[in-house]
């Protein structure tokens, strides 16, 4: 049995700098607090937590003097504003991608246009870009898009991990709603190629696994595009949920893990399907 291992598979850039940031604040600090998880994934909370950085729900829950690391996802400028009145050392872990789609829905609505986001109501991510304008419309599917009403002049971005898929089918029911339409598209470039490499991977191989956590949005996404393709196709958290009889009459396996995926994860999850399969060689590392 041979195992293929997606190369972007795993910690984004932007998710790896902002858990080294939130480990290294908490050695140089003591501690460090952050509003909400710093990244969807349970094993990355636990760890961090054990390392002295502990998730708060509010800023009066942060200690006076204390760091804020503020998360990957982006905050609420309000929430910058709170904190910045506060006797808080604050910690800036947001993904540079993010930034970016903050500048951009900025212009976009400097350019007397009504902005809409791509993205999934209620992710953290979204929240942030949201607060970055005043009244943008959220649209997460295509029944949202087809309700929208007739307007003269917007400009759209998207949420930085959306599926291509989805952007494009709304993008095609706006273009009929909207005279005037601008569009950026701000899925991140770590999206694209870790979903290219999924979509070529589930055609390949007999069994596709997708190492992330139930709350990660984009392993969601993983696994769907690797089930549009391949029935095969099995979410797992950990190596503890495989199940050996999902390599029956299997040649080949392809592994992808969503962005918030640490390290330590994948390397579990491949030395398992090794000893299911009796594999010796090393897996091979397909871009």
């Amino acid at each position: 049995m041979k195992i293929f291992v997606a190369r972007d598979a795993g910690y984004c850039f932007g998710v790896r700098d902002a858990v080294n940031l939130a480990y290294d604040s908490a050695k140089n600090y003591g501690d460090v607090y952050m509003l909400g998880t710093i990244v969807h994934n349970e094993r990355v909370v636990n760890d961090l937590e054990t390392a002295g950085a502990k998730v708060v729900n509010t800023l009066d829950d942060v200690p006076s003097g204390k760091p804020l690391l503020f998360r990957a996802h982006g905050t609420p400028p309000k929430m910058w504003e709170e904190a910045s009145k506060k006797n808080l050392k604050l910690i800036d872990a947001t993904c540079p991608l993010v930034t970016e789609i903050h500048d951009d829905i900025k212009n976009l609505e400097n350019e007397g246009r009504k902005t809409i986001i791509i993205g999934d109501h209620g992710h953290d991510e979204v929240i942030a870009i949201a607060a970055q304008v005043k009244k943008p419309i959220i649209i997460s599917n295509l029944e949202e898009a087809k309700a929208l009403r007739k307007m003269k002049k917007a400009g759209v971005v998207s949420q930085s991990t959306q599926m291509l898929e989805n952007v494009q089918e709304i993008m095609d029911i706006l273009l009929e709603k909207v005279f005037d339409l601008r569009f950026i598209n701000t899925i991140c470039f770590p999206t694209r190629r870790n979903h290219k490499q999924i979509k070529e991977l589930a055609k390949k191989n007999d069994v596709m696994i997708i190492i992330g956590s139930y709350t990660s949005a984009n392993s969601k996404r993983l696994t769907q595009l690797s089930l549009e393709r391949n029935k095969r196709s099995y979410q797992v958290t950990s190596a503890t949920d495989i199940d050996s009889s999902w390599f029956e009459n299997c040649n080949s396996v392809g592994i992808s893990a969503g962005a918030s995926t640490p390290d330590e994860t994948i390397k579990e999850v491949i030395s398992k399907i090794k000893d299911i399969g009796k594999v010796s060689e090393k897996e091979e590392i397909y871009e």
